[in-house]
């Protein structure tokens, strides 16, 4: 760990000092170097912290501390704060209750996220289309966001996984822990093509009080969030109720009008969620120009067959349709030397004519 980190550890090991007190901390001092500088009695007259917390901070020799700071490092754990501008979660940020600190073991930079959600007694048809979709997302170099409960959790995760794609866990305890148990196997794997992420600090048990409060970050990293499974009052429509207040958009896979799994989502449909039965109806609305990693790979491929003048007309195709004058125009070749190259593309299978003249750059999303 580095100093700048260890000073936060320090901070957030402080008893009786919460998310609220370090970002007031932070209002007043600017760093936390000048936190840790500043005497009790400027904490509590100056940020209105307890007493209680403020004649509490741990030494930097402390035990607690000094095994907490141990521990991190041998878990190669780095701790991210809100005011990390080049590694805090540009989503994240943009939530009303975002996490002051956030500590992270694998790889957190990386693509767009998605966040999927549902039954820790999901249904096997609804384990099946979870690791389904997921794979999907995935396979679009879209990041999967959820829990890692058991159920529909642990499908989202292990469905980005099959894809070789990134996931991300969250969970409601320290970074340390591996909950539920039975999980490990899952854990260790999203480290090596992801993250596990968490906003306790380490030591911190499973309660249940924990998982409400997560789930705002399982949302409020994601650009939106699908529930496949949940009951009335189930945990999982805490999430959606976060994303509604976060300005995410909300999906849910309809269900058996009789069956208990089902009623959750069927509600958040009559009350306006998107209907989702495969991956197109999350593509369509939030990444509707982004092709597969499959696609990318064969228009790689094709581009690097096709020389400068095919190249140029190829590059100006888009997923919109585009009137072979345009066409012309965007290249600068004319419309004859277009519509020859364009007939070429077609039968290579990179290009699909419309009515009308206007062609498209086919394998869309």
């Amino acid at each position: 760990m580095t100093h700048h980190e260890q000073c936060w550890l320090r901070l957030h090991l402080t008893p009786g000092l919460g998310r609220v007190g370090i970002f007031r901390l932070m209002q007043v001092f600017g760093s936390v170097q000048a936190i840790l500088e500043a005497s009790a009695e400027e904490w509590i007259a100056r940020c209105r912290i307890r007493p209680s917390a403020a004649r509490n901070l741990p030494s930097a020799d402390c035990a607690d501390f000094c095994q907490a700071a141990r521990l991190l490092d041998d878990l190669r754990v780095r701790i991210v704060s809100f005011w990390d501008d080049d590694h805090y979660p540009a989503l994240l940020r943009t939530i009303h209750d975002p996490p002051a600190l956030l500590y992270v073991r694998g790889d957190f930079d990386g693509p767009e996220a998605f966040a999927i959600v549902g039954s820790r007694r999901a249904t096997p048809a609804a384990q099946t289309f979870t690791e389904e979709i997921a794979s999907a997302l995935a396979s679009h170099d879209i990041a999967i966001v959820s829990g890692l409960a058991r159920g529909i959790d642990a499908c989202a995760h292990r469905g980005a996984l099959n894809a070789a794609g990134r996931t991300l866990a969250v969970l409601g305890c320290g970074i340390d822990r591996i909950y539920p148990p039975e999980n490990a196997r899952l854990f260790h794997a999203i480290l090596e093509r992801g993250a596990i992420l968490s906003e306790y600090p380490p030591g911190t048990l499973p309660l249940a009080g924990h998982f409400p409060a997560r789930n705002r970050i399982i949302s409020g990293l994601a650009k939106g969030v699908l529930v496949v499974e949940a009951t009335e009052g189930s945990g999982s429509l805490i999430t959606v109720d976060f994303a509604l207040q976060q300005g995410r958009e909300v999906f849910a896979v309809p269900g058996p009008v009789y069956a208990a799994t089902s009623t959750g989502t069927n509600a958040l449909i009559k009350d306006g969620a998107r209907v989702v039965t495969e991956a197109a109806d999350i593509l369509d609305v939030l990444w509707p120009q982004k092709p597969s990693r499959t696609v990318r790979y064969q228009q790689e491929s094709l581009a690097a067959t096709l020389d400068d003048q095919a190249l140029r007309v190829y590059g100006s195709l888009a997923y919109e349709p585009l009137h072979i004058d345009e066409l012309a125009q965007k290249s600068g070749l004319t419309p004859m030397e277009v519509s020859a190259i364009l007939l070429h593309l077609e039968l290579q299978g990179g290009v699909k004519q419309l009515p009308g003249m206007r062609y498209i750059r086919s394998g869309g999303p």
